[in-house]
């Protein structure tokens, strides 16, 4: 019988904030039945395994990230957007690194609860959203969300893992790569799919 209180939601969240303390490689379902104050049995009547939890907080970080993200770049377009975007997704990523993480690993999820979760969806509908303002055309629009992911994500990657050593400031550089981002985005080359390079 489930413990009176436990719910998969509450699994959810105490394995997420566990993954921003001591990183998403050490959350494991002992340790959040400690941090629940239950044993271990108690959390399979909530989710179905390790990599079922896992799923579950990279989903509800999926939901959050995207949350903050809409609220920033509300009524805002071109490089205005761009800037919030990327401060929202960076915020996030400093804010809730476990969580963060979980968002950038492939995992299965179960179909069921990922159908559910506008999270996923959302981020890309944002992505595309925030680009609409540079004006192009396929495949140029998915090749610059890739770019723009790519970018985020690999700045605050070595971020956190402390890649950037040198005595220039980071938020110099975090400024100056979105202007280069930015300036990218407004002369995206034209050649389309096929043509030789």
């Amino acid at each position: 019988m489930a413990r009176a209180g436990l719910t998969a939601e509450r699994v959810t969240l105490a394995g997420a904030e566990l993954a921003d303390e001591v990183g998403l490689d050490h959350v494991t379902m002992s340790a959040v039945a400690r941090r629940l104050g239950v044993k271990d049995a108690s959390l399979y009547a909530h989710v179905r395994s390790l990599e079922d939890l896992r799923g579950r907080i990279a989903l509800l970080a999926a939901d959050e990230k995207t949350i903050r993200i809409a609220e920033a770049t509300a009524g805002r377009a071109g490089k205005d957007a761009l800037v919030a975007y990327a401060n929202a997704y960076r915020a996030y990523a400093h804010d809730h690194p476990g969580r963060y993480t979980a968002t950038q690993i492939p995992m299965r999820i179960d179909p069921e609860l990922a159908a559910e979760a506008p999270g996923p969806r959302r981020a890309v509908e944002l992505t595309y959203g925030m680009l609409r303002a540079y004006a192009l055309d396929e495949p140029g629009l998915t090749d610059a969300v890739r770019l723009v992911r790519s970018t985020l994500h690999g700045f605050v990657s070595l971020e956190a893992a402390g890649g950037f050593a040198h005595a220039r400031p980071v938020e110099d550089s975090w400024t100056s790569c979105l202007d280069a981002l930015h300036t990218s985005l407004k002369h995206w080359p034209t050649r389309r799919e096929g043509d030789p390079s």
